[in-house]
């Protein structure tokens, strides 16, 4: 087990460094000039052409490239053009709405998807089922900021239960921090669990076939601890890595949420320094989420032994 671990985790050295070279490479390849931003609308070229100099933009981009990645191994993420903050400083005083809206989300989704999916897979062919589905296909078709619109004018606006934006730390009373983080994480759980509910019903469906289940019914087990303890630990192998890649869907969604939503984590971050063209920002961000979706795959990865011993050989 501990080899197996060893052997992925050396696997995502090499990830890193291609994310890392492709981030840097599209960045300064891309048109748009930070300079000319940090500048203004009048100013001269010689203005821009000194701010190039001081942020080190009119060096060859392969001497940019090992000055930035020298310092990335020493842990300098370098300082933000726009904000005028180190790029640490920044990610930190953002970080806790981010986590707080992923840990959420995922919570939210794993908890509606999975009995829902088990449930379409028992009522196999019933209304039930069919609405499962229903809302399944409707979760994938409504684009994130049209839920997110909509369960504001309803919950925020028109029944007036929450607040419509902003975020509350949980330092600040626990009551306030979830009462603005509920809103925005069933927007962005709505995906999720029509991804999650239709894998697990199909995984469901899949096992309920198989003579172990029928051995189980014959002996008169309960139905429940046949779906729950049988079927779906035996299914649990694609529920676990379509959670596992929900996380991709999930940076793109944390982006359009906190945009929609107002709140002060990193995709909102990640919105403010692409406009501005802040290069250290936007590197060290992507870089943070792939690094985050990386270690996910690789727990992802672990998780899987637990439910299929041969998988680590």
């Amino acid at each position: 087990m501990f080899l197996y671990f060893l052997r992925r985790l050396a696997a995502t050295i090499p990830v890193m460094l291609i994310v890392a070279v492709l981030v840097f490479l599209m960045l300064r390849l891309t048109p748009g000039d930070p300079a000319a931003i940090i500048a203004g609308d009048n100013a001269n070229a010689e203005q821009v052409a000194l701010i190039r100099t001081r942020l080190g933009l009119d060096q060859p981009i392969i001497v940019q490239f090992f000055i930035w990645m020298g310092n990335l191994l020493r842990g300098d993420f370098g300082e933000s053009f726009f904000f005028k903050k180190t790029v640490a400083e920044l990610i930190l005083g953002r970080l806790e709405p981010t986590i707080a809206l992923a840990l959420c989300t995922i919570l939210i989704a794993v908890t509606v998807a999975v009995p829902l999916g088990v449930l379409a897979a028992y009522k196999q062919g019933t209304w039930i089922d069919r609405l499962v589905m229903g809302f399944s296909v409707m979760g994938f078709s409504v684009p994130v900021f049209v839920i997110g619109y909509a369960l504001i004018y309803l919950f925020a606006i028109k029944l007036n239960w929450v607040p419509v934006q902003g975020y509350q730390p949980l330092s600040q009373g626990f009551g306030g921090f979830l009462q603005r983080l509920i809103l925005p994480s069933v927007t962005l759980s709505v995906i999720y669990i029509a991804l999650i509910a239709r894998m697990t019903r199909a995984s469901v469906i899949e096992v309920l076939g198989e003579d172990y289940i029928r051995t189980a019914r014959a002996k008169g087990q309960v139905e429940s601890k046949i779906l729950f303890r049988h079927a779906l630990k035996n299914a649990a192998v694609p529920i676990v890595t379509v959670i596992g890649l929900g996380v991709a869907l999930l940076i793109g969604g944390v982006v359009v949420t906190e945009s929609v939503f107002t709140i002060p984590g990193l995709g909102r971050l990640t919105v403010d320094a692409v406009l501005a063209r802040d290069y250290p920002t936007i590197q060290a961000v992507i870089l943070l989420f792939s690094l985050v979706y990386v270690l996910i795959n690789l727990a992802v990865d672990l998780v899987y032994t637990l439910f299929d011993p041969r998988i680590r050989y």
